[in-house]
């Protein structure tokens, strides 16, 4: 009896094997961590011939822990999984399938999160009637107080079968992620251009939906953690979103509605929102204190962007990078002093001519570019180490020309040292554009936000608006009688002076030359100063030609003078060009920098999440607004000193050449251009500071 027992016990025992190795066959080895564990799962335990089966990746997360959604949302990153099967049947896993996830809102930041547990599955289908071997590879971002990121490979072995093999142990981690997918909506749905979204259809209705919110499904269109306002009517339901600045309005608008009854039962929908022009009917508009942050202005708004516009090019005059050029134009005023009024006139139109011609085409441009989607900023062309270059040779022949190496004579395009005839006020214009735009002036933020954001037509006004507070003081000197009168009379003093303007040109292309050190490192300097020395010979071979014609007449030295001078600016054009093709080997500003990190939304939301008080610096190299506030309000000991005893981390995103994340980051806050500083107390929202600093400034702001 009692080996007949044993005997039973030992069969009983092998049975409950067998079942526990089915069970196990379809998850593999879990890849564990403090934080989670993560395994490998299929819906069935063994495969038929051409099997179709669900694979998926299983995270049993820690307490607290979270990871994230296909759109991440304010920070995070999106898992993935790699599968592939061989041996008998071979084939390879198609793209996870998202179960809605959860909201999580903390310290200003959005997250679309999985906590718990979540299984993200993915469709595999199979060809081949043997068993299978399958190779996993998952990524994904686990966070709570810090974010970690994790990976694993997974094996995992499934026998064959006859035919198609049943559902196995781990089918039900599949319908539960089934049953939290969103289904295609039943209902209309359209989106306004002011950002309502509408859903109209039968079975809406207050008494059915008691709340509702929307998930996109991709980054970078709303402000994630803005309130949704609701309201229903019978057959129609509107949510007031936030648009970003920088999202695209003409497209449409995919992402998830969740709508949630009274029992608390909520129901996940699908969604294509088409757009419509203007704004929706609806019963209760979104208020507009909803959306001061990235709504485009209307009406009166638009009259207060064109006013910031018109100041903010009216301050570029007293900016240094401008100074040159502006110089430059005292000089022609000094010589107007004893001209009549029709022509300080004509000169100050067609100077006006030039800076708003230029505004107008650098708006075009920068506008096109958004239009395309592209993250182009203001001051973007100064990313372009081409273009530095370019300028600081333009710059270095001007200095040649206000020392009298070469002349230009008057009406030549290439007349802008004295601002004579009417090429050379245009010509002048389109300079103090040029050399302008690294310095972006106080209330020209959020007129450049409005004009990129808004209407084209809009945006080119407001951009025609900067061009004419640039050409404001030109055109008073010469408008209004006796001013330019009283300037001082022509004489032999102009000459020497023509001759010291020469010298703030050279400065700036000192300054220039750091700046394409910082983005392409010494050996495009180098290149950079031989097209100086070459252009110099240039400029001093076509004077001598010059000189020889207008004391000898003689063609053939002239001619031959200026043929060198060609090849020369020739030679420098080809070298450029070859300078840009090389690989670059550019020299961070800042990297040395102690007590200095470089800015990412990743390391700013873990230190906001750590609860520690964050200081962020947007600049550039060529902007020279950013490198006197560095110079005199954060390079200071008092300063210095107030971040230490605070413990703040600062964070400085460098913006010399082009960075998405930082366009990204600007464009999110109502910037288009550097500098750009903002302040973060724990466990706060940031506070945006002036573009124009000093310690005290600094100081008062992270002492609140």
């Amino acid at each position: 009896m009692h080996r007949v027992f044993s005997v039973s016990a030992l069969l009983l025992a092998g049975f409950l094997g067998l079942g526990s190795a089915s069970a196990l066959a379809a998850e593999s080895a879990p890849v564990t961590s403090a934080n989670d564990s993560a395994t490998l799962v299929t819906d069935r335990d063994a495969v038929g011939p051409d099997q179709h089966l669900r694979v998926g990746l299983r995270l049993q997360l820690k307490p607290g822990w979270h990871t994230y959604w296909i759109n991440p949302g304010d920070a995070g990153d999106t898992p993935t999984l790699d599968v592939t099967a061989d041996g008998g049947a071979t084939g390879k896993g198609g793209p996870i399938h998202w179960p809605v996830p959860v909201r999580i809102s903390e310290g200003g930041l959005m997250s679309y999160a999985y906590v718990n547990e979540a299984t993200l599955p993915e469709d595999l289908v199979l060809k081949g009637s043997s068993g299978t071997t399958l190779h996993a590879h998952g990524e994904w971002l686990v966070c709570a107080q810090v974010c970690i990121p994790e990976s694993g490979d997974f094996t995992l072995t499934l026998p064959a079968s006859a035919q198609d093999a049943p559902e196995g142990a781990q089918a039900a981690l599949f319908h539960k992620a089934d049953a939290a997918m969103p289904v295609t909506s039943p209902f209309a749905a359209s989106v306004s251009a002011d950002g309502v979204l509408t859903l109209s259809g039968k079975g809406l209705s207050a008494a059915s939906v008691s709340q509702a919110w929307f998930l996109p499904q991709d980054g970078g269109v709303i402000d994630q953690v803005a309130d949704q306002k609701l309201h229903v009517s019978d057959g129609q339901l509107t949510l007031g979103l936030k648009f970003l600045k920088s999202a695209h309005r003409d497209k449409p608008l995919v992402g998830v509605v969740v709508l949630k009854d009274a029992a608390g039962q909520e129901s996940p929908l699908q969604i294509e929102a088409r757009p419509v022009g203007g704004a929706a009917s609806a019963p209760a508009p979104v208020q507009a204190d909803q959306a001061s942050g990235a709504e485009v202005p209307t009406g009166a708004g638009w009259l207060r962007v064109l006013l910031f516009a018109f100041v903010g090019g009216l301050i570029l005059n007293l900016m240094p990078c401008v100074f040159p050029v502006l110089a430059m134009k005292a000089l022609s005023l000094a010589k107007m002093g004893g001209a009549g009024r029709g022509m300080q006139l004509q000169s100050a139109l067609f100077y006006t001519i030039g800076v708003m011609g230029a505004f107008a085409a650098l708006g075009i441009v920068m506008i096109g570019l958004r239009l395309a989607g592209s993250a182009a900023g203001w001051g973007f062309q100064f990313q372009s180490p081409g273009f530095v270059v370019g300028v600081c040779w333009l710059l270095f022949l001007m200095g040649l020309n206000l020392l009298g190496v070469f002349e230009v004579s008057a009406g030549r395009l290439g007349q802008v040292q004295t601002g004579g005839g009417r090429g050379g006020d245009m010509m002048t214009g389109l300079l103090a554009v040029i050399v302008a735009t690294p310095c972006t002036a106080p209330f020209m933020g959020v007129a450049i936000a409005g004009a990129l954001g808004g209407p084209p037509v809009m945006g080119v006004l407001v951009f025609l608006a900067m061009g004419l507070g640039l050409a404001f003081p030109y055109i008073l000197v010469a408008g209004v009688p006796g001013v330019a009168s009283r300037m001082p009379k022509p004489g032999a003093w102009m000459g020497i002076l023509k001759q010291v303007l020469a010298f703030p040109l050279f400065a700036t292309c000192v300054w220039l030359l750091w700046v394409a050190a910082i983005q392409r490192g010494v050996t495009f300097v180098a290149l950079t100063a031989g097209g100086v020395v070459l252009l110099g010979f240039a400029g001093w071979i076509y004077g001598v030609g010059q000189r020889r014609s207008m004391l000898e007449g003689g063609r053939g030295t002239v001619a031959f003078c200026r043929v060198v001078a060609a090849l020369c600016v020739v030679v420098c054009g080809a070298a450029l060009a070859q300078g840009l093709r090389a690989a670059p080997a550019p020299v961070a500003a800042g990297a040395v920098e102690a007590g200095v990190e470089p800015f990412s939304e990743a390391r700013l939301a873990e230190l906001r999440a750590q609860g520690k008080p964050v200081f962020i610096d947007m600049t550039a190299s060529w902007c020279i607004t950013c490198m006197v506030n560095e110079r005199v309000a954060l390079d200071v000991p008092s300063v210095q000193e107030a971040f230490r005893s605070r413990g703040i981390v600062f964070l400085k995103g460098d913006w010399t050449n082009r960075n998405a994340a930082i366009a990204a980051f600007l464009k999110a806050h109502g910037r288009d251009g550097v500098p750009f500083y903002m302040y973060y107390a724990p466990h706060q929202e940031g506070v945006v500071l002036p573009q124009i600093l000093t310690p005290g400034i600094v100081t008062s702001t992270i002492g609140k």
